[in-house]
């Protein structure tokens, strides 16, 4: 997939753990993991918004495209 998921390294940088995060967000955890491990086919703009909100920054410090 072109669209690669930095969540991992978001959570890292701000010392956050998956179990953290996802009752932050209100996410379920295996939705998280999914998302995380770059396996989920879509994410809505509301869970962009709100993981963006807890990890404080922006959707593309979250997603990176890159040219295969």
């Amino acid at each position: 997939m072109a669209i690669i998921v930095n969540l991992d390294v978001m959570m890292a940088k701000r010392k956050m753990s998956l179990n953290e995060l996802s009752e932050k967000v209100d996410i379920t955890l295996s939705n998280l993991s999914i998302l995380k491990t770059g396996k989920a086919k879509a994410i809505r703009f509301s869970t962009l918004e709100a993981i963006c909100k807890v990890l404080d920054c922006q959707p593309g410090d979250i997603l990176e495209f890159v040219d295969e």
